[in-house]
């Protein structure tokens, strides 16, 4: 089942192309990386989708509706929306900021607390950080929370932003490694965007590789290996 489309999709901003021709539909429960140089237009696909950029041209759906035909705050609280820098309420505690979505749909504040306990159980924290702020915790463990956060209100998509970019090495990977056990435990439709190869090949189910606002390759890992484009073999050999 199709859980997003692009249907002939370009985005122009100050006469200048952003997205051009974008069509591709990504499924239920599949991970679609979005690699690509900086500024080829990985982020823009994904502000589309969430309804933060409208299309000059064509089509964005998403459950089988037009962006531009849903209540943009119904869509957003469908769609969790992870990124590098975590963007977590520094005067909210580490339960307030992961309950926000929740509040917003006005959860009882029982429901509210255990739904925050079990999410930070998921994302491999310990319960006792749910008081702290957070410039009280390291980076790995705010980036956790932006996860757990995205995913309070049980939405059906997530769209992750270079969410491990910022990252120590070490720390990378171990994020790595929680991402997928926590998508074969919840099975979530996913949007994930990365330049870097390895992560690519180490997360997606299908790799959409852009350049210069366009979508030249599709593939799994896979037959991602086997391309023959000139921007593919140039992120394979940067694997090597």
């Amino acid at each position: 089942m199709s859980v997003v489309e692009f249907c002939q999709v370009s985005y122009q901003l100050n006469q200048r192309l952003l997205i051009a021709d974008l069509s591709f539909t990504i499924f239920s429960g599949e991970t679609i990386v979005l690699l690509g140089r900086s500024g080829c237009g990985k982020t823009t696909t994904l502000r589309l989708i969430n309804h933060l950029l409208t299309p000059t041209q064509g089509e964005v759906r998403v459950e089988g509706r037009s962006t531009q035909s849903w209540n943009p705050i119904h869509l957003r609280r469908r769609i969790g929306y992870v990124i590098q820098e975590v963007g977590l309420f520094p005067h909210l505690s580490v339960a307030q900021n992961i309950g926000v979505v929740p509040v917003l749909e006005n959860w009882q504040p029982e429901r509210i607390r255990s739904r925050v306990m079990d999410l930070l159980e998921l994302v491999g924290l310990e319960k006792s950080i749910s008081d702290r702020y957070p410039h009280q915790l390291s980076g790995g463990q705010r980036q956790r929370v932006g996860v757990a956060r995205a995913l309070a209100a049980d939405p059906p998509l997530l769209l992750m932003d270079e969410p491990f970019g910022a990252l120590d090495p070490i720390t990378r990977v171990e994020l790595q490694r929680e991402f997928q056990r926590l998508q074969q435990q919840l099975g979530k439709t996913i949007v994930f965007v990365t330049h870097d190869i390895r992560e690519a090949f180490k997360l997606g189910t299908r790799i959409g590789l852009m350049q210069a606002g366009r979508l030249v390759e599709i593939a799994t890992p896979a037959e991602f290996e086997r391309s023959q484009h000139p921007e593919a073999r140039a992120f394979l050999s940067a694997r090597d």
